[in-house]
């Protein structure tokens, strides 16, 4: 897989795509980030704790609705831990 494929895939898909505000490409581009400084591990393990500060968000509510809705959209696979000690996971989709 090319490396930057899903966020050339996410770009192009949210040209036309009204439901997506910038809280959302937000989100997507620090776990992007995140994803590279991993080594491409996927499924991703990470803390809200993580993404929020990167992403200019203070509010949990936010980004869980955020979140919840790049998954609900089709932008990746969000599996949430509830757990504090375990992180949850992200899949980018290629």
């Amino acid at each position: 897989m090319e490396l930057v494929k899903p966020l050339k895939d996410f770009f192009s898909a949210i040209e036309k795509d009204g439901r997506i505000s910038v809280t959302h490409i937000g989100i997507y581009a620090v776990l992007f980030r995140l994803y590279i400084e991993r080594g491409c591990e996927s499924p991703m393990e990470l803390f809200s704790r993580e993404v929020m500060p990167l992403a200019k968000i203070s509010s949990i509510t936010t980004f869980q609705k955020c979140i919840k809705e790049l998954h609900e959209y089709g932008y990746l696979r969000y599996e949430q831990s509830f757990k504090r000690n375990k992180g949850s996971k992200v899949f980018f989709n290629s």
